[in-house]
C-alpha cells in the first residue's frame, strides 16, 4: 500500500481548535487589501502634486525645488555643515531625489503624472514590486525637496508604508492575487510599524498636554475645534457632552497605549485589537480632516487581520472568486530572502526609534532616522489647543490704508467666511491651507499696538506669497477659493489674525469670530520694508509671470 506524503505530514496544533484560535494559513486577501488602500492613498497624494506642485515647488513658486537644490550643491561644495556636525546634502545619496537630475517644471509634472497613473493601476488591481517601487521613488524625490510644504509626519509615514509593500507585492505577477504568496516577513514588519505609529502617537499624549491625563480627559472638549482643518461633523462632535469626550480620550488611550501590545500576539485578541484600531481612524476620518493620515494609518493595521478573517466578511462575490484561486506553498526562494535581508536592515534601523520611545523626558515624533526614510517616529496632539485663531489676509483697491474698504481672500478649505461650510477633504491635501493654521498658532501679536510687522522666522513663506498677490500672480491665485480682485491686483494687502469659535447647531452661521491683532500690517508692492525682507529670505524682487 502506498502511503501519501500528506498522511506523513504532522498535524498542526491548531487543527481542532476553535476557528478564532487557530494559526491562519495565508494572507492572500491581506494582500489584497493593503495594496488596494495603499494604491489610494498614493492617488490622492499625487493628484494633490499634479494640482500644487506648481504654485508651492516650480520655478515661480512659493519655494522653488530647483532653486533649493542648487543652494544645497553650492554649499556642500563651499564644504559647509549644519549646526549638529553633519553635512549639508550634495548628490542623490545624501539626499534622494530624481529631481537632482531633472528639476523643471515638466520633470515635476510629468513625474507627478506618473504616480497618478500608476497609484490608479495599483488601486484597481494591478500591483507589483517594480510598480510599488516607482511609486516609492517618485514620492520620496517630492518629499525631499518639498521644504516648508512637505513637513508633515505622514510624509515619511507614506514612504515607509510604501518601502515595505515593495516587498509585499508579487515581484512580477501584477494581478490582485497571483499564484505566489506573500512573505509573512513582510505582514510582520506592518504589525512593527503599526506597534510604532500607535504607541509613539499615545506616548507624546500622556507626556505632553495635561488635559490627555485620567485625572481630566479634556483634550476632546476643545479638540475638534480647534484641530486644523474642520469638516461639516466636527461642530457636531465638538457640541458632544463632556462624558463623549473623555469616553474618546479613554478609547484614544485604549487603541494607543494597550492594544499595540498585542498586534504580535494570540489571533483573536489581534483581530480584536485591529478591528478597534480601524473603528478609531475610522473615527478621526469622520471628526476632522486631517489629510491621508488617518487612511494612511489603516494600511498597517490591515496586517492584523488574515485570509479566514477579511473572507468572513467579504461580500459572496469575493468569496467565490478567491475561493476559484489555486496559490503556491510559499513564495518564491529569492522572494523570501530579499524579505528577510530588508527585514534585518529595518531591525538594525529601529534601534534609535525603539531608544527615542523610551525616553520619557526628550521623545520626538515625526522624524526619520535615515536619508531612505525607511524607519520613522511618529505622533500627533501631543498638545491641544483651546483656542482656534486664523490669519485672514485682506486687500484693498484705495489709496489710503487707513481709510479703506477691506476684502478677504478665500481659501479651499481653511476657515475664513463664518457662512461658510467647513470643507470636506477626504484623503485630498491642501497643504497651503494646513501651514496658514500652523502660522496663526506660532504668532500672537500685541491686540493693543501694531508697532512690529508681526512675521515670525518661520513664515516667510507666507510674506512671500502676499507679494506674488500683490502682482496678481496666477499660481499663488491658484491656491484660492475666492480672489476678490480677479481682474487687476490690490493696492494694499494686510493680513489680520482672528480667534474663532463654533457658532451654535442652532445658528445659520458656522462660526463665530473676534479679531485679535495685526499680522501683517498694509504692504503695497513698492514698500520698503517688503522689499527688504524678500531680499534677506533670499527671494528677487523682481517679479517675473510664470
Amino acid at each position: 500500500m502506498l502511503v501519501q506524503d500528506d498522511d506523513l505530514r504532522p498535524t498542526p496544533w491548531w487543527e481542532g481548535k476553535p476557528r478564532w484560535l487557530y494559526a491562519p494559513t495565508s494572507y492572500h486577501l491581506t494582500r489584497f487589501v493593503i495594496l488596494r488602500l495603499l494604491g489610494f492613498v498614493y492617488f490622492f497624494a499625487f493628484v494633490g502634486l499634479v494640482q500644487q506642485t506648481m504654485p508651492l515647488l516650480g520655478s515661480h513658486g512659493l519655494e522653488p525645488a530647483r532653486d533649493f537644490l542648487k543652494t544645497l550643491a553650492a554649499a556642500h561644495d563651499q564644504g559647509l555643515h549644519y549646526r549638529d556636525g553633519s553635512a549639508v546634502p550634495g548628490g542623490f545619496w545624501d539626499l534622494p531625489t530624481i529631481f537632482w537630475w531633472w528639476s523643471s517644471d515638466t520633470a515635476m509634472l510629468v513625474a507627478a503624472w506618473i504616480g497618478v497613473l500608476l497609484s490608479a493601476a495599483v488601486m484597481c488591481g494591478l500591483a507589483n514590486a517594480p510598480m510599488m517601487f516607482v511609486l516609492w521613488i517618485l514620492y520620496g524625490s517630492f518629499v525631499r525637496v518639498g521644504q516648508t510644504w512637505f513637513s508633515f509626519g505622514w510624509e515619511i509615514q507614506i514612504l515607509e508604508t510604501g518601502l515595505i509593500a515593495v516587498f509585499l507585492a508579487p515581484p512580477i505577477d501584477p494581478r490582485p492575487f497571483p499564484r505566489d504568496p506573500p512573505p509573512l516577513t513582510a505582514i510582520l514588519l506592518y504589525r512593527w510599524l503599526t506597534f510604532r505609529i500607535m504607541l509613539g502617537a499615545g506616548l507624546i499624549k500622556a507626556r505632553g498636554h495635561g488635559c490627555w491625563s485620567l485625572h481630566e480627559l479634556r483634550c476632546l472638549d476643545w479638540h475638534f475645534e480647534t484641530q486644523p482643518i474642520p469638516n461639516p461633523l466636527s461642530p457636531l462632535y465638538h457640541a458632544a457632552p463632556h462624558w463623549f469626550h473623555a469616553a474618546g480620550v479613554l478609547y484614544n488611550h485604549l487603541c494607543e497605549l494597550v492594544l499595540p501590545w498585542v498586534v504580535f500576539g494570540p489571533r483573536l485578541a489581534r483581530l480584536v485589537a485591529g478591528a478597534c484600531m480601524v473603528f478609531f481612524q475610522l473615527t478621526l476620518i469622520s471628526s476632522g480632516n486631517l489629510a491621508f493620515l488617518n487612511w494612511l494609518t489603516i494600511i498597517p493595521v490591515l496586517a492584523c487581520f488574515d485570509d479566514d478573517f477579511l473572507r468572513w466578511i467579504s461580500p459572496a462575490r469575493i468569496k467565490t472568486w478567491f475561493d476559484a484561486k489555486t496559490f503556491a506553498p510559499r513564495p518564491p526562494l529569492y522572494h523570501r530572502i530579499a524579505t528577510w535581508t530588508f527585514a534585518a536592515i529595518i531591525a538594525v534601523l529601529s534601534l534609535r526609534v525603539v531608544e527615542n520611545l523610551a525616553d520619557s523626558q526628550h521623545q520626538i515624533m515625526n522624524a526619520s532616522f535615515d536619508r531612505w526614510n525607511a524607519v520613522g517616529t511618529y505622533g500627533a496632539f501631543g498638545t491641544v489647543g483651546e483656542e482656534r485663531d486664523e490669519v485672514i489676509i485682506e486687500g484693498t483697491a484705495d489709496d489710503d490704508p487707513d481709510h479703506a474698504t477691506w476684502r478677504a481672500y478665500e481659501f479651499p478649505c481653511k476657515p475664513g467666511d463664518v457662512m461658510r461650510r467647513p470643507c470636506i477633504l477626504g484623503p485630498y491635501h491642501h497643504r497651503f491651507d494646513w501651514l496658514l493654521w500652523f502660522a496663526a498658532m506660532e504668532h500672537q501679536p500685541d491686540p493693543t499696538t501694531n508697532e512690529e510687522r508681526g512675521i515670525p522666522e518661520a513664515d516667510p513663506w507666507l510674506v512671500h506669497f502676499v507679494w506674488k498677490l500683490l502682482h496678481n500672480d496666477p499660481l499663488a491665485r491658484s491656491l484660492l477659493a475666492y480672489d476678490p480682485f480677479p481682474d487687476s491686483p490690490p493696492r494694499w494687502i494686510r493680513i489680520e489674525l482672528y480667534r474663532y469659535h463654533f457658532a451654535p447647531l442652532t445658528s445659520d452661521a458656522w462660526w463665530t469670530r473676534e479679531r485679535i491683532g495685526t499680522w501683517l500690517a498694509p504692504v503695497s508692492i513698492d514698500d520698503d520694508w517688503l522689499l527688504s525682507f524678500l531680499t534677506d529670505a533670499g527671494w528677487s524682487t523682481r517679479y517675473e509671470a510664470p
